[in-house]
């Protein structure tokens, strides 16, 4: 059975939708710990057992650390970038409350130098760094705009940076994983065994060993280095929004392609993940190209597929689930057939 995994969001927080998701065919609900502590998060997760009990469903609690994950800092309120306009950037901790500063972490600010490329939001967003000041300050060219949200993703190509496996908040969270229920931790931007042991070494302590780890592929390290830690985890994640800022997008598919054949030659769990329905966020119909999408990812051996923002801020997080599940549900009749 493949696992149908949807992401608890302001969309989905709601005991009807939530119901209905798991009638259509949802197996488990992610949470992102980027935006919330599993304190923080526990009404919502509150509604999500009702939810699933009301639809006499399972469900698997599975919870996204945050991890070495890099990110912008909060904001005061979005900020429209547009093409073409300069942008300020400064250190996290320093200048957060001014309006129209994008805030990233201490450990990007020391790294980007003029000419880099600053990803941002999965790659939705691109700046390229003009000037780089001494009072913690940058200045971009915004050459791909867009409105900037608060905790999104950042990826420096052109720099090596390599943050700590976990954070405190991600073992504190750790911490209350038996407490709430917590079936699987994923981890982002493996790069390599030690960042799994660190945190099988934090579940062991935590008296949570049963949980299981989730090993996201998020950057080329991860590729690279996949054979040495594939064992350590229970299940590989295939994650192509980080994964596809590592590299030039045209060679996605055949990274993909790779990592599924590795973990089907060594019988290991794998999911994919990351805009498998992106369209559905706006549109109650997904295109022809994310159905197929889905079809090829069963077809070459996923054991678990995952919407995110199509559940967690989308405008059809139940008709998202159910193209899902039945997609996933013809190519399994697909495969019985030969």
């Amino acid at each position: 059975m493949v696992e149908i995994y949807g992401t608890l969001g302001p969309k989905c927080a709601d005991i009807e939708i939530l119901g209905q998701m798991f009638r259509a065919g949802m197996t488990g609900i992610r949470v992102n710990m980027s935006h919330s502590s599993l304190e923080e998060a526990a009404p919502s997760l509150g509604l999500v057992r009702k939810a699933a009990e009301n639809a006499n469903a399972a469900y698997k609690l599975l919870i996204d650390m945050q991890g070495p994950e890099l990110r912008t800092g909060k904001l005061i309120e979005d900020i429209a970038l547009k093409e073409g306009d300069e942008c300020v950037l400064a250190v996290c901790a320093a200048n957060a409350a001014d309006r129209g500063v994008i805030t990233i972490p201490e450990e990007v600010m020391k790294a980007i130098r003029p000419g880099m490329q600053l990803l941002m939001d999965d790659g939705k967003l691109l700046i390229k760094i003009l000037r780089h000041g001494s009072d913690n300050r940058a200045v971009g060219l915004i050459e791909r705009g867009g409105i900037l949200k608060s905790r999104k993703s950042i990826a420096v190509p052109e720099a090596e940076i390599k943050p700590p496996a976990l954070t405190a908040e991600d073992i504190k969270n750790i911490n209350a994983a038996r407490k709430y229920g917590v079936y699987g931790i994923m981890q982002p931007f493996v790069r390599s065994r030690d960042d799994l042991l660190a945190v099988r070494k934090a579940l062991d302590e935590a008296g949570a060993s049963d949980v299981k780890v989730f090993a996201k592929i998020e950057n080329r390290d991860g590729v690279k280095n996949l054979d040495t830690f594939m064992d350590a985890a229970d299940e590989i994640i295939i994650a192509r929004g980080d994964l596809g800022n590592s590299m030039p997008l045209w060679e996605l598919p055949a990274v993909q392609k790779r990592i599924s054949a590795k973990c089907r030659e060594a019988g290991k769990p794998f999911m994919v993940v990351t805009q498998m329905l992106a369209s559905m966020e706006k549109n109650a119909v997904p295109t022809r190209a994310e159905v197929s999408d889905i079809f090829n990812a069963v077809l070459d051996g996923a054991s678990s597929v995952m919407i995110t923002g199509e559940t967690a801020a989308g405008e059809y997080p139940v008709e998202a689930v159910r193209y899902l599940a039945n997609t996933v549900r013809e190519a399994a009749d697909f495969i019985s057939e030969y």
